[in-house]
């Protein structure tokens, strides 16, 4: 467990800390812009934003609507967590006084349940009854698990009557998915009369997250020219290729020509900041979680020479959803490091327009131009000083509070991006 900041091998070089520094003394006119948004675009229940943090650029490279890591904050801010939820309860359904949790399907994950138990008990210390709802087809009674931490997660089956779902006789006017939806939207969550968030619609049978980044691209140039700085520093390329077919190689000359075409712009982009690093671009589905579906490419030839265990990991993610739309997106390293050198990246978690916490996500076995979201990961929990949007103005960019300050600062962008994709 960590207890202090971790060293972060980007604390004293490169622009970032220029990045930093600025939207330190920014800090004001920063409150007050994202102030005036969040009243034009509420921000969604809750999210998850993974950041790379390459030392000349600090970016998100995902954007999580159904966040699944609650068990992995620092426990010092689950006051925050409760605070927040509390908050967002409140603007989604005013009369509520408890909650129904519409769990994943694969919930044989312990570390899954964890992070559904806690989030369960982070609404019971908010005041809202909350109990778990299951789809799975072979849930048929109350099931009780025993969590690796002592504690107990209980999942009973979803049932409906009319358009109203219910666990018993427990159904309440405000239901949150925390279900993906990746094997598609299910009829017994279509058409409720209760509230149902986040909506249907920002599952990943219907959403992608090429329309996320275009609105990310557009949020980031925004911000931009308030606080005057390169649009560049704080957002990834990205391009989306429709109709690829990786098993029959369809379109495989088409997402060639986009990776070197991205590749040629990101050096263009170096060769400006006088960045001495190889670029390459990461390719990965354009619906889809828990990492799969993606792989880092360095040059157009890669594509076109993927053998056949890579061309079938590429096809297919998660619930079995056929691959046929991928996001180009400019990878950003990440010279964040943990203990002997094991490679980092930030992961901030949101509740309404709150940043709650957060944590590193660290692989001992994977490279710095490499996606972390792989089995053999394991997380650490930030230590936050102080939340990230309370930073020290009068402070260095590293000292702690405002290094997680500039994280808060790009999640929330994220986080707008994501609001106004749904609405």
């Amino acid at each position: 467990m960590m207890t202090g900041v971790p060293h972060l091998t980007t604390a004293l070089k490169g622009p970032l800390l220029q990045l930093e520094a600025h939207l330190l003394a920014n800090q004001t006119k920063v409150e007050a812009w994202f102030r005036e948004q969040w009243l034009s675009t509420p921000a969604p229940f809750y999210t998850s934003v993974d950041l790379r943090n390459a030392g000349f650029k600090l970016a998100p490279v995902d954007t999580n609507l159904f966040p699944a890591g609650f068990n992995n904050l620092n426990k010092a801010f689950m006051p925050l967590c409760i605070h927040a939820a509390q908050a967002a309860v409140e603007r989604a359904c005013p009369k509520a006084r408890s909650v129904l949790i519409i769990a994943e399907n694969h919930t044989r994950n312990l570390f899954y349940l964890e992070s559904i138990e806690t989030l369960r008990q982070i609404f019971e210390q908010a005041g809202l009854e909350a109990r778990i709802g299951s789809m799975r087809d072979d849930l048929t009674e109350t099931m009780e698990v025993e969590l690796p931490s002592g504690k107990h997660c209980t999942l009973e089956p979803l049932t409906r009557e009319g358009d109203r779902v219910s666990v018993g006789d427990f159904s309440p006017c405000l239901v949150l998915l925390n279900n993906d939806l990746s094997a598609g939207r299910p009829a017994i969550l279509e058409g409720l009369e209760q509230q149902i968030l986040p909506p249907l619609s920002a599952g990943w049978s219907d959403r992608k997250k090429s329309d996320h980044f275009t609105h990310y691209h557009t949020v980031s140039q925004e911000f931009a020219q308030q606080i005057d700085i390169d649009p560049w520093l704080i957002s990834p390329l990205s391009v989306q290729c429709g109709e690829v077919n990786f098993m029959d190689r369809e379109g495989s000359s088409c997402l060639a020509v986009n990776v070197e075409n991205m590749l040629a712009s990101i050096a263009t982009k170096y060769a400006e900041y006088g960045i001495d690093k190889e670029p390459f671009v990461v390719v990965k589905a354009d619906s889809g979680t828990y990492g799969m579906g993606i792989m880092t490419v360095k040059s157009a030839e890669e594509i076109s020479s993927l053998n056949r265990k890579q061309r079938t990991k590429m096809s297919s993610a998660k619930e079995g959803l056929v691959v046929d739309n991928v996001l180009i997106q400019e990878g950003v390293y990440t010279f964040e490091t943990l203990g002997d050198g094991a490679v980092a990246e930030p992961v901030i978690y949101m509740m309404d327009h709150f940043v709650v916490g957060g944590f590193y996500r660290v692989h001992t076995g994977r490279g710095v131009d490499e996606n972390l979201n792989a089995p053999g990961m394991h997380f650490e929990p930030l230590a936050f000083a102080q939340p990230c949007n309370t930073p020290d103005k009068e402070g260095t960019p590293d000292a702690e509070p405002n290094r997680f300050y500039a994280y808060g600062v790009i999640a929330r962008l994220a986080l707008l991006a994501a609001a106004r994709e749904l609405a």
